[in-house]
């Protein structure tokens, strides 16, 4: 099966983001991938804002994306676009530092109108990082999002639906560029 590296892009510590991130990690792990859940928020600030690769956590993060098969990158929406803790991070990366990965790209917010910011923010990041195959991302209302009570992640069942079918055709994808070895 294949390895997936799942980055959580939220600076909160207590975040629905990665509570959805990790929902869809544990599915992806149930079918026998290889997850790995990375919490950019846990790197350190300074060598993220300049972009100091020689910094041995930085520089185990980059190694992390470079070795994984597929990505799941998971963001709040905060002004219309992905996190700048997401930005730096990208930033970071080398040029094609994507190629021959499958993406699957979530966002989070408070209203619908920012929904087309998976589209027109983050998409063309991940094409220029050189992803093989960015699959069709979701987009979540917070409000859809349980990340206190120890219950479901999603409880609504429309919410749950469309996750669960976005998270079907990125496996999909997955399966078409990442040989199944026996």
């Amino acid at each position: 099966m294949a390895s997936v590296l799942v980055l959580a892009g939220s600076p909160s510590a207590r975040s629905r983001t990665t509570s959805l991130a990790a929902h869809v990690g544990d599915e992806l792990a149930a079918e026998g991938h290889d997850v790995a859940l990375l919490h950019l928020r846990s790197l350190p600030a300074e060598a993220l804002l300049h972009a100091d690769t020689s910094d041995p956590l930085i520089a185990e993060a980059v190694e992390q994306v470079r070795a994984a098969d597929a990505l799941v990158v998971a963001t709040p929406v905060y002004k219309a676009a992905y996190s700048g803790l997401l930005k730096v991070f990208l930033d970071l990366l080398p040029q094609g530092a994507l190629r021959d990965k499958v993406v699957l790209p979530l966002a989070t917010g408070g209203t619908v109108a920012h929904v087309l910011a998976l589209d027109y923010a983050l998409r063309p990041v991940l094409v220029s990082l050189g992803a093989a195959h960015v699959t069709p991302g979701r987009f979540v209302l917070d409000t859809h999002i349980d990340h206190t009570s120890g219950g479901p992640v999603l409880p609504d069942a429309e919410a749950r639906d469309c996750v669960a079918r976005t998270t079907a055709a990125f496996r999909t994808a997955l399966d078409a560029v990442v040989p199944v070895y026996a």
